[in-house]
């Protein structure tokens, strides 16, 4: 690919001219590349397609709108965050082609956005000048309940694809995440999780097919881009190796009735919460695999001591089966909950899908509400746990929560299938070894950079603390929780050795086979952003 500052040259007359004003010679240059741009669509589309009227630039008035709706992290919304130039919003994959083949064209950066849901946003922001590809447009899904199968594009949304799903049958599903609003493509593409992992594994455990546009711009079902670049885009993150139009699931088997509870504790209240903890680090993982439970730790106020705080534990919970076999189940072996039937309700799959992700809501009507528009400050990271933590531990992670006041942790127990399909088989690697997953959340409304520093490095305190009980050599983290901490691709510093700071962590003994699938299918490194998947050489 030629270098970027090739397109400049042609400007050259403008900078002279604009010296005094960046802002102008910026726009400039926008303007020039948006005329370069506008030119390449239309040796490259039919005249009748109209294809202009997808492209936003920042003095179409819609740009703000659009670029806007799909942005979850308020800490990336603000004046000062750079800017697309261009946002592009393709309705057809020939759209996705053109636009692919002229943003090269221009030497451009191209970021891939299907959802928003992008803890560090590098899908719609860059250091560099870019261009947004926004797939919100292609969204289409079609359920073949007769092969137990689905095509569902990548600017869908899960509650979408779930409520698509339940239209045409009462006794399947898909083993994706819990929160609606998240958008297919980077879900998937990432790994994709959710609560029936313990039964049925990943989303990307469950991809049969796909469809991409390659760096050429040309289309390619699973025969046409190989095995390897197949097994890369399960889980390797799509947007280093193409743009991802649609996957082919394998939809699930799930009963008429599940069941789902949500049992609090708190620490200072019950002697016994300590207990829990520690036991189900044990128990989650190896009890029955259709019994997804999730803890959630939170500092809080207390009730009983005014004016101090203490730790709430919280399970919240699917079971693929009815209320009375899980009570029993957990009765004996997790007797520490105090779990009872009148904490349990039934109710069929799609409702617990809404009892999960919308407080309030009743109807699977409520999937469909993409919620534009809704960021908090927000900033997340990673761990797994190999071995259960201690009760001494534990009570030492809880103080240092209660000390800093505010992150919160999830827990999200493995075990199951996810024990049973070998680290290689996507890459995904944290399979068997694991007993959980650790999130650290810290969100906040309070604005400001004072505001902003103070909650990072409460989150950054609580993840350097706990170093010792997680994993080690690499200390592992998920994809999907993009983090940004351990490690960026800087600009003209590409490389194998920079990449593999975050790429061992994130896959690792499957980095070395993700760089030599992107060596091969995109040697010029045009799809890259910060963590992505580098060249074993650079040539931009």
């Amino acid at each position: 690919m030629p270098k970027a500052t090739t397109y400049l040259l042609p400007f050259v007359f403008i900078l002279v001219f604009n010296l005094s004003s960046s802002f102008t010679v910026a726009a400039a240059t926008d303007d020039a590349v948006y005329a370069s741009f506008l030119q390449c669509l239309k040796n490259n589309t039919n005249p009748n397609d109209q294809i202009a009227n997808l492209v936003y630039t920042k003095s179409n008035k819609g740009y703000t709108s659009v670029l806007r709706s799909y942005i979850r992290n308020a800490r990336l919304n603000k004046s000062t965050t750079p800017k697309p130039s261009i946002i592009l919003t393709p309705k057809q994959v020939s759209h996705v082609q053109s636009f692919v083949i002229c943003t090269k064209k221009v030497g451009y950066q191209l970021k891939i956005r299907s959802g928003g849901h992008d803890y560090e946003g590098i899908s719609y922001y860059s250091d560099e000048p870019f261009f947004i590809l926004d797939m919100f447009n292609l969204r289409s899904i079609n359920v073949d309940v007769t092969n137990n199968s689905a095509w569902v594009e990548s600017g869908a949304t899960l509650g979408e694809l779930y409520y698509s799903i339940w239209e045409k049958s009462k006794v399947h599903g898909f083993p994706a995440g819990v929160c609606p609003t998240v958008g297919v493509g980077g879900h998937i593409s990432g790994g994709g999780y959710g609560n029936m992992l313990r039964k049925y594994g990943l989303a990307v455990d469950n991809v049969i097919d796909a469809v991409i546009v390659d760096v050429n711009g040309k289309v390619l079902d699973r025969k046409q881009m190989g095995e390897d670049l197949f097994w890369a885009i399960r889980g390797g993150g799509g947007g280093s190796f193409g743009v991802i139009v649609s996957y082919k699931i394998q939809l699930v088997s799930v009963p008429e009735t599940v069941t789902v509870f949500r049992v609090e504790k708190y620490i200072d209240e019950d002697n016994s919460t300590i207990d829990l903890v520690y036991k189900y680090q044990s128990v989650a993982p190896t009890i029955d695999n259709g019994l997804f439970m999730r803890m959630l730790v939170q500092p809080v106020s207390s009730k009983i001591n005014k004016g101090q705080k203490t730790i709430r534990i919280t399970i919240v919970a699917l079971y693929l089966g009815n209320a009375d076999s899980v009570v029993s189940s957990l009765s004996k072996e997790l007797p520490e909950l105090g779990l009872k039937k009148e904490k349990c309700s039934e109710m069929s799959w799609i409702d617990s899908v809404v009892w999960w992700a919308i407080d309030n809501a009743t109807s699977p009507n409520a999937l469909l509400d993409r919620d534009l528009n809704s960021a908090e400050f927000l900033k997340r990271k990673s761990d797994y746990v190999q071995n259960p933590i201690s009760k001494t531990g534990l009570s030492s992670i809880f103080t240092k929560m209660i000390e800093l006041g505010k992150t919160g942790l999830v827990f999200n127990p493995y075990g199951g299938k996810m024990a049973e399909i070998p680290a290689s088989d996507a890459p995904f690697p944290h399979r068997a070894g694991n007993l959980y997953k650790i999130q650290y959340s810290m969100s906040w409304q309070d604005e400001g950079n004072a505001a902003e520093s103070e909650y990072l490095g409460q989150i950054r305190e609580l993840y350097n603390f706990t170093t010792p009980f997680v994993s080690k050599n690499p200390r592992s983290a998920f994809l999907n929780y993009r983090d940004l901490d351990i490690g960026i691709m800087e600009p003209g510093k590409n490389s194998y050795q920079a990449g593999s700071v975050y790429g061992f962590k994130y896959f690792n003994g499957n980095y070395d086979r993700l760089v030599k699938v992107k060596t091969a299918v995109d040697p010029e490194n045009f799809f890259r952003n910060e963590q992505s998947i580098p060249t074993l050489s650079r040539k931009t």
